[in-house]
């Protein structure tokens, strides 16, 4: 843009060829803070656009074991027991879990080995495009996970949330969880 020129924008009529009459178009000066918050607007729209919907796939609650396998019941009674741990980051073990770390717990029960974040997890597992329970369901923004939990039935989430927390459930249809979920995974048949 020139020195000394001012954006403009076209208002009540479209470019046209010729000079427009009078009262028919209009020219508003742009401040730099209006185009700023225009294109602030705009970054918002667009990531809204991408956002992805949890799906998932169950009759209630998932503990009761209909149609699961030992495997995926194992898992999520594994969390289950982890309930009420504090949260630390960085944790694995009984005295303190963060989110990756009840994760890789509750597989190892069954044998399974998973990466230690949950941004490993995330990119080392295949997607699925409908959650069950025992499966993982991973947060965060862009590609990177930030956060994992196990589904649970009912559009619940067994999870390590955050230091000063315990392990808890928590519901999907909480906004910051739909607004920030990535995918889902299942490591257990």
């Amino acid at each position: 843009m020139a020195t000394g020129t001012t954006p403009y924008l076209f208002t009540r009529c479209a470019i046209a060829r010729h000079p427009p009459r009078p009262g028919v178009c209009r020219l508003l000066p742009l401040s730099r803070l209006s185009l700023l918050c225009i294109g602030l607007l705009l970054l918002l729209l667009a990531g809204c656009s991408s956002q992805k919907t949890i799906a998932t796939r169950d009759d209630g609650p998932a503990i009761d074991g209909n149609n699961l396998s030992i495997d995926r019941i194992l898992v999520m009674s594994a969390a289950k027991d982890a309930l009420g741990t504090p949260y630390r980051w960085g944790g694995s073990t009984p005295a303190g879990y963060d989110c990756s770390g009840l994760v890789q717990m509750a597989y190892g029960k069954i044998g399974i080995s998973l990466p230690r974040t949950s941004n490993d997890q995330f990119h080392a597992l295949d997607e699925i495009d409908v959650a069950r329970p025992g499966d993982l369901l991973f947060f965060g923004s862009g590609s990177r996970a930030t956060h994992v939990g196990i589904y649970m039935g009912d559009r619940q989430m067994i999870h390590a949330p955050g230091s000063g927390r315990t392990v808890t459930v928590s519901s999907l249809d909480i906004r910051y969880w739909r607004q920030h979920y990535l995918g889902a995974a299942a490591p257990a048949n």
